[in-house]
């Protein structure tokens, strides 16, 4: 069976992956016969954020690894252990916790880092030729890394100016996109949709990621 690696960043649209994108993804993959292995950092999160207020808790602590096997259903392992040449692609919904956990674009806008060892396995997978898929915010980290190595991607999260700007800085291009539609840079096998970055409903959402999911799967 074929295999993809997903990156999670804990659970939550606020602080950590977005959950709905993260179940559809896995969902569109299944259904196309590929298996989706889970991974996440083994680190805490950037902080916590009641969701019924929308606001952050003071002295709450949680880790990105722990709080993603809610979404993995416990079935998720640490980044360090990713081995690359198991899987034909790599997979990556948004959410908050994409640019607070896994980078940190939510605060540095475009002076943000990605986590070290998620670049390196970023960049790995485009010299590895690897299927790579990117939703929501989540575009933002493989447009830094590869632009900033001179692949020149091309990617959506789907029409914020401001966002768009900071991807060019890097060497990237962004491509305006509706929620239910994909960007695919075929150089570099990377397919991106906006999902709730631009979405009005789950609706939306779904018909965006099985197109991102049904382009993933053509690649491997």
């Amino acid at each position: 069976m074929k295999r993809v690696a997903g990156v999670l960043a804990g659970c939550g649209f606020l602080d950590g992956a977005e959950i709905q994108e993260a179940v559809l993804t896995q969902l569109a993959l299944e259904q196309r016969g590929v298996a989706l292995d889970w991974f996440a950092p083994d680190r805490p999160q950037h902080h916590v954020v009641d969701h019924v207020q929308g606001r952050p808790l003071a002295g709450e602590t949680r880790n990105v690894l722990a709080e993603s096997a809610r979404i993995a259903r416990g079935r998720v392992r640490p980044l360090a252990s990713l081995d690359l040449s198991q899987f034909g692609g790599l997979v990556m919904p948004g959410g908050y916790g994409a640019a607070k956990n896994l980078c940190d674009f939510a605060f540095a806008g475009a002076g943000m880092s990605v986590l070290p060892e998620l670049a390196a396995l970023v960049l790995a997978a485009r010299r590895a030729d690897l299927a790579l898929g990117f939703l929501c915010i989540a575009p933002v980290i493989a447009a830094q890394v590869l632009g900033r190595a001179g692949h020149r991607p091309r990617v959506t999260i789907g029409s914020d100016t401001a966002t768009a700007a900071a991807i060019r800085s890097w060497g990237a291009e962004h491509v305006d996109c509706t929620a239910v539609e994909i960007c695919v840079d075929e150089a570099n096998r990377l397919v991106s949709t906006p999902a709730w970055n631009a979405a009005a409903s789950i609706v939306e959402v779904a018909e965006g990621v099985q197109a991102l999911a049904g382009r993933l799967v053509d690649w491997l």
